[in-house]
């Protein structure tokens, strides 16, 4: 996936902007876990084709898109399953936007929705605003074609935004920036190179997003504002309407807010990382994001093959909070705007786990190093008798994580080895040793009742 802080826009020269400070504030930094909500117009249809990495070659992979909310894109390229699939369904004539008129939302309920990501430990909800298709989730003067006045005839982002502030968590908007297929004639998009090629950078465009970011501003005071695939070229001047300009505008109106680093200018929030492995700990703060399965909004043809495990899930937070990141996990609801029950399953589970271990999560930043295997002394190789582990700090007390509680035993760190005082986070039970001399005194034996745990944690304060 690309790394969007290597993209910094067209050379402007002296006629560059001046950004403001890309501040990352220090409440974005504790909140560790938030909520992406990709639900628009594409989980009518709720459909991609999943497939395994690799299965597909890359001329092919658009054609066969696992991401339902590039639906309105891959519907117009010739061949694709998504084409066949829609005429079957739909029929020959009905275009991705007539199925906004199909959008039912009569028993949304966004208590209901922001409730269950809060309840698995979200402390920021990011819906999306208006994705690549066009249609906003808003009810905005800009256009006509729009939640408001379509389908669902309801401002659902104000529905969100007051849910989500009513729960105690922050609130987030995506908006997708430079791609925009509604107000654009371009083909449609079957390469990474069309990913930017096949975008408009007009000024009239330009406009056009700078009246919706900053209707978005003034309406919803975002905390987190979540762009997506660039930003016009045309609006990267020092004119008025021009991305600089809208930056500093709005973190005035929200001082602790926080963007994202998909601007394609050198600005750049946090970092993010789109289903993508960090192997160490980044100095800059960062956001790992991806869905629960392979795709972001709802697609029903995906089970629990394509879904993230249990186990699997909590080790990604603990991987990422360990290497200075957050964690931006997406829900896609159905077009009702209920969460699928694998969706909700995976919550829950994320949800018990925090509930017991999440003083390890919350708050916390990078220890000296993010994680350690245990080496077997003879053969050099993984030691299967210790678990690997992963750290996590605050102030005096660092969190080892263990990650396989089923070996028995964890070795603690060579700069934890002397600590007195070792204990289980989940109810403060004393941390009991193997032994009392040498490498042993090192060794914490794991209670056979966390043998199951997906991840065990054990506080040591030094």
């Amino acid at each position: 996936m690309l790394n969007f802080e290597e993209r910094t826009g067209p050379d402007l020269g002296a006629d560059a902007p001046a950004y403001p400070d890309a501040v990352v504030p220090d409440w974005y930094r504790d909140a560790k876990l938030g909520f992406f909500v990709h639900w628009g117009v594409y989980s009518v249809p709720a459909w991609g084709t999943p497939h395994a990495e690799g299965s597909v070659p890359d001329e092919d992979a658009y054609a066969h898109h696992q991401y339902a909310e590039w639906y309105a894109n891959t519907v117009r390229i010739d061949g694709s399953p998504t084409r066949r699939r829609h005429e079957e369904r739909y029929g020959v004539g009905t275009s991705y936007e007539d199925l906004a008129d199909l959008w039912d939302v009569t028993g949304f309920d966004a208590d209901a929705l922001v409730g269950d990501l809060v309840a698995a430990g979200g402390r920021y909800v990011v819906p999306t605003t208006k994705h690549h298709d066009g249609f906003c989730l808003w009810d905005t003067t800009t256009t006509p074609f729009n939640a408001a006045r379509r389908g669902p005839g309801r401002d659902l982002i104000a529905e969100i935004a007051r849910a989500t502030r009513d729960a105690g968590a922050r609130l987030g908007l995506y908006y997708s920036g430079a791609l925009d297929w509604h107000t654009s004639e371009y083909p449609p998009i079957e390469s990474s190179t069309d990913l930017f090629r096949l975008r408009r950078d007009d000024d009239v465009f330009a406009r056009y997003a700078a009246a919706q970011l900053r209707e978005l501003v003034d309406r919803f005071s975002p905390d987190v504002l979540w762009n997506d695939i660039d930003w016009p070229d045309a609006g990267k001047t020092t004119a008025p309407h021009g991305l600089a300009a809208l930056l500093r505008e709005y973190l005035e109106a929200v001082p602790d807010g926080v963007v994202n680093d998909r601007w394609g200018v050198p600005f750049h929030g946090f970092w993010t990382r789109e289903y993508s492995h960090v192997p160490e700990t980044l100095a800059h703060p960062w956001e790992a994001t991806r869905g629960l399965g392979w795709s972001f909004g709802y697609n029903e043809a995906e089970g629990p093959e394509h879904t993230i495990g249990e186990r699997e899930l909590i080790h990604l937070l603990v991987d990422v909070v360990s290497k200075n990141g957050n964690l931006l996990l997406n829900v896609g609801p159905r077009a009702d705007g209920s969460i699928p029950g694998l969706q909700r399953d995976r919550l829950a589970a994320l949800g018990r786990w925090l509930g017991a271990h999440g003083d390890a999560i919350y708050g916390t930043r990078p220890w000296v190093r993010s994680g350690d295997v245990p080496s077997d002394p003879v053969t050099g190789r993984p030691d299967p008798r210790r678990s690997p582990v992963a750290y996590t700090s605050r102030g005096d007390e660092v969190f080892v994580h263990v990650l396989e509680p089923g070996s028995g035993l964890v070795a603690l760190a060579p700069e934890l080895a002397g600590a007195a005082d070792v204990t289980w986070l989940d109810d403060g039970a004393s941390a009991g040793r193997a032994g009392a001399d040498g490498d042993a005194a090192r060794d914490v034996v794991v209670p056979a009742l966390r043998h199951d745990a997906h991840v065990a944690v054990l506080r040591v304060r030094r």
